[in-house]
């Protein structure tokens, strides 16, 4: 997985080097930190692109994102993009779950998915909600999934 900064910059570290790097910087600043972790996806002549984003809130002082991006190559449809985008998330979440733990870091799993029903989306929430909770995580669908819905999106479009 390539992971790159919001200004395009790559990240060269494995991706909890580079985490556990942002935690120890921002907490030497006096920062609290959250993050959210969240994918979106659009698709474009067939070919499905995703975004993975990291998202680190400081407390009160605004934040800043890693951006990881995927490619499949075939048409799929409306829930199981949804369950891929949902699975991209867990991945990434599970990953760094010990680190966040090891430095007491709140973290959310964010779904592009729409909680009303007469949204294509909604397909998937129940299933979507059920693993991520499952897997023992916070779990959030819009209109409160900032970090697939605004930040994730804003990549792949």
């Amino acid at each position: 997985m390539v992971w790159q900064k919001y200004n395009g910059e790559k990240i060269h570290t494995p991706i909890n080097d580079a985490v556990e790097e942002i935690i120890k910087r921002e907490a030497h600043l006096g920062n609290r930190l959250k993050v959210y972790i969240g994918t979106d996806s659009q698709v474009k002549r067939g070919i499905v692109e995703f975004a993975t984003v990291i998202v680190f809130l400081r407390e009160h002082k605004g934040g800043f994102m890693f951006i990881n991006r995927d490619k499949i190559f075939r048409r799929i449809g409306i829930k199981e993009r949804m369950l891929i985008e949902v699975q991209k998330s867990i991945d990434v979440a599970y990953q760094l779950c010990p680190l966040l733990d090891q430095y007491h870091i709140d973290l959310e799993v964010h779904v592009d998915i729409n909680t009303n029903p007469s949204f294509e989306s909604n397909i998937a929430l129940k299933e979507a909600m059920g693993y991520i909770m499952g897997m023992g995580f916070q779990f959030r669908a819009k209109p409160e999934s900032f970090a697939s819905t605004n930040c994730a999106n804003k990549m792949v479009q």
